[in-house]
């Protein structure tokens, strides 16, 4: 299925999954080693403040697990074959929206349809 992209352009996408994958993996790392420091006694108005922070970052470790759910998707797909073709009509996705997001699962018009519902 991936006849239609190079090895070369295939290559390129791996290499930026899984760059994207340890960038998040290290954000999450950052993130909790931070927090684990700032985990000192304080006032009220310190405590609420570690607590917005606390949601805060737990809203971006949720997407960043989401995010990494999706790379190890798009790697999955490389390996067996079907990168590169929408899930939504299985038209060949734009190599474009591939270097732009090389996670995505749906090209420009799949991404469209699925919205509309």
């Amino acid at each position: 299925m991936v006849d239609h992209l190079s090895k070369t352009f295939l290559n390129e996408c791996k290499q930026n999954l899984i760059k994207s994958k340890v960038d998040i993996l290290n954000r999450i790392k950052d993130s909790r080693d931070n927090l684990i420091m700032d985990r000192v006694s304080g006032d009220s108005a310190d405590q609420s403040h570690r607590l917005m922070e606390e949601n805060e970052l737990l809203s971006f470790q949720s997407q960043w697990r989401k995010q990494l759910v999706e790379i190890e998707h798009a790697l999955s797909r490389l390996e067996n074959g079907q990168y590169g073709v929408c899930e939504e009509t299985e038209e060949l996705i734009e190599p474009s929206r591939l270097r732009a997001i090389p996670w995505t699962r749906y090209s420009l018009e799949g991404a469209e349809m699925r919205d509309s519902r």
